[in-house]
């Protein structure tokens, strides 16, 4: 019988490796041959965010250049530029060193802090939760293993994403898997009710948000992943200059303490690892091979910091106020590659922290891999998302300003078509079945009623959008308008919603034509 699952040889970590073939492997042989790894294989992108930022963590713990120096080094912090050579110099030493890894997972680390299972201190998990999260009458109230993975039906998030189970019939989930679902919820799990926890006389039992809740991760893709993690590794900032130590979850002496302050977010441990608002304890089976059932709950109720997540993009409102760019499992990632490439000071939005000041030797190699979560600000989970782009970096707007804006454009016009193509398919559809509407002055639609052409075009003319956008990403297309070759797309797929059946109606003909113009206005507009 297993004594626990030990994450740090135990194999939980679906990878890709260089000559193709795909496996599993725990955090030791990962970091070990991280440079002959090109890809994280994990199934759930919101747990493959969340263990992003967990190796980033110890990434700054291990990666140290040929005089020893590592990248969470508070002198070598203290100026930028001081900082990037030595992450330059790690670079080229092209993988992490053995014996660095073995001394950060074996003795920097107590015993015991990476074992899934372990009595005292389980990896990112609380074990007083077993004795806090009783029932009126003082016995285990806990969550349920279907609370713990996601796409489980429970309570009113009741929607069957990927398997068919019941709280009257539990099934347990291998450790492993349950391994990314703890990484999940910490960081993108619900607000709201949740299983109450006694620390006081009260039994509080509602919680918040996890800190990714809604957001999209990006992340600059090398390669391999020793690069990719490498990269990953915030540029000092927030929290560099900190008095107190820097220590992740798995590092710290004690627990923390839910009903005192907040500790501070210092750089980099915290900053990536330290802004959980759950709190979790796993529950193994007889034999310590999965995990039967568990234990979730809130972790503080005091107040969110507001230190900038070093993956996400922010958007700038009417008011001046930055919000983190949400989710949307209808929105293609080509759609913020503007975001990406353009500097801070030249746009509505600011770009992922991590983007920033990257090796210029590498950028033609780098792509962007995003994760993202759908869902609401409290319980409802709707679908997950992983993209890649390609290679864009070097596009950035502080190496090719030019290019960089002509994708920006391209970006632009192909926004404005979308909006303009939906508002002609709503009218076409309002002209063609309201006699009264055709003959009147001045069309008033209903967007509770945008009859169907509008749902069919969008579903059309976003994926040929795209294939044109990679189009004109060609530096030698720099000074092609963007516009007339979008709306020439548009009119297309207005035409195809619409259907050749319908348009032999003299009444849709007439509104097909309206349409039409309609779109063909945006030309007019930009001459």
């Amino acid at each position: 019988m297993a004594e626990g699952f030990d994450l740090r040889d135990e194999p939980w970590i679906p990878v890709r490796w260089a000559n193709g073939a795909s496996s599993r492997c725990g955090v030791r042989e990962l970091l070990h041959r991280a440079h002959e790894i090109v890809d994280l294989e994990l199934p759930v992108p919101p747990a493959a965010s969340g263990l992003l930022r967990i190796l980033a963590a110890m990434t700054a713990r291990i990666a140290r250049d040929a005089d020893g120096v590592r990248l969470d080094d508070e002198d070598a912090a203290e100026e930028i530029t001081t900082w990037l050579k030595t992450r330059d110099r790690v670079l080229n030493s092209g993988r992490f060193d053995p014996k660095a890894v073995d001394a950060y997972l074996d003795e920097e680390v107590p015993a015991g802090r990476f074992d899934l299972f372990d009595p005292v201190r389980p990896f990112l998990q609380d074990p007083r939760l077993a004795a806090e999260c009783v029932d009126a009458q003082g016995g285990p109230n806990p969550s349920g293993v279907n609370k713990l993975v996601f796409g489980r039906p429970t309570g009113i998030n009741g929607a069957v994403l990927f398997g068919h189970f019941t709280d009257g019939e539990p099934v347990a989930v291998p450790a492993a898997e349950a391994a990314w679902h703890l990484i999940a919820q910490l960081y993108y799990g619900p607000a709201g009710q949740c299983t109450p926890r006694r620390i006081t006389e009260v039994r509080a039992g509602s919680g918040d948000a996890g800190p990714l809740r809604k957001a999209v991760s990006y992340h600059a893709w090398a390669p391999d992943l020793f690069t990719t993690l490498v990269l990953a590794v915030p540029v000092p900032g927030d929290g560099a200059d900190a008095d107190v130590p820097d220590e992740c979850p798995w590092e710290a002496r004690e627990l923390p303490d839910p009903l005192a302050p907040l500790a501070e977010l210092t750089w980099p441990g915290r900053l990536l690892t330290g802004r959980f608002r759950h709190a979790v304890l796993l529950v193994p089976s007889g034999d310590r091979i999965a995990v039967a059932d568990a234990y979730i709950t809130w972790s503080t109720h005091e107040p969110k910091p507001t230190a900038r997540d070093p993956y996400v993009i922010l958007d700038r409102g009417k008011e001046g106020q930055l919000t983190v760019r949400e989710a949307d499992g209808t929105r293609a990632l080509w759609r913020d590659v503007d975001a990406l490439l353009l500097m801070d000071s030249s746009h509505a939005t600011l770009r992922p922290h991590s983007l920033n000041s990257l090796p210029l030797a590498l950028r033609r190699r780098l792509k962007v891999r995003a994760y993202g979560f759908d869902q609401d600000g409290k319980q409802t989970d709707t679908t997950w998302f992983e993209a890649t782009t390609p290679a864009i970096l070097h596009w950035q707007e502080e190496s090719d300003p030019r290019m960089a804006r002509h994708l920006a454009r391209c970006h632009q016009a192909a926004e404005e078509v979308g909006d303009r193509l939906e508002y002609a398919a709503r009218l076409a559809w309002k002209l063609a079945t309201d006699a009264g509407a055709a003959t009147a002055a001045t069309v008033k639609l209903d967007r509770r009623k945008p009859g169907p052409w509008a749902a069919d075009a969008a579903g059309r003319y976003w994926p040929v959008a795209e294939r044109e956008f990679w189009q004109l990403a060609d530096p030698g297309r720099c000074d092609t308008a963007p516009l007339p070759v979008l709306v020439a797309a548009a009119l297309t797929v207005l035409d195809d919603a619409i259907g050749a059946a319908n348009r032999a109606d003299i009444r849709v003909a007439r509104a097909r034509s309206r349409a039409r113009s309609a779109v063909r206005a945006l030309l007019r507009a930009a001459a």
